[in-house]
């Protein structure tokens, strides 16, 4: 399923790992806020969350990070929206 798909009819839960004054600049609506170096203490969270998991920050560096983190600790069904401008224009497609 490609993230355009994923975003519009999977109910992801949306996570900005930006930091949070980042956050409070600008951000998707209804994404949650965990700032990259908090992700290690989501982890059984988004192991057991039960629905897609789309990342994003600025560029989508930092979401890829957390993707490539999650991923080798064995949580599935995580995405790389990429960057916050990416994300908007994903979520305006189709909708």
């Amino acid at each position: 399923m490609n993230i355009q798909k994923i975003l519009h009819e999977a109910d992801p839960l949306i996570v900005d790992v930006r930091e949070p004054f980042e956050f409070a600049m600008g951000h998707v609506e209804g994404a949650t806020n965990v700032p990259l170096g908090q992700i290690p203490a989501h982890i059984d969270e988004y192991r057991d969350l039960g629905k897609p998991i789309v990342f994003y920050c600025r560029s989508g560096m930092r979401s890829g990070q957390a993707v490539a983190f999650l991923g080798g600790l064995g949580v599935h069904d995580i995405y790389n929206g990429g960057g916050l401008e990416d994300m908007m224009y994903l979520l305006k497609v189709n909708a």
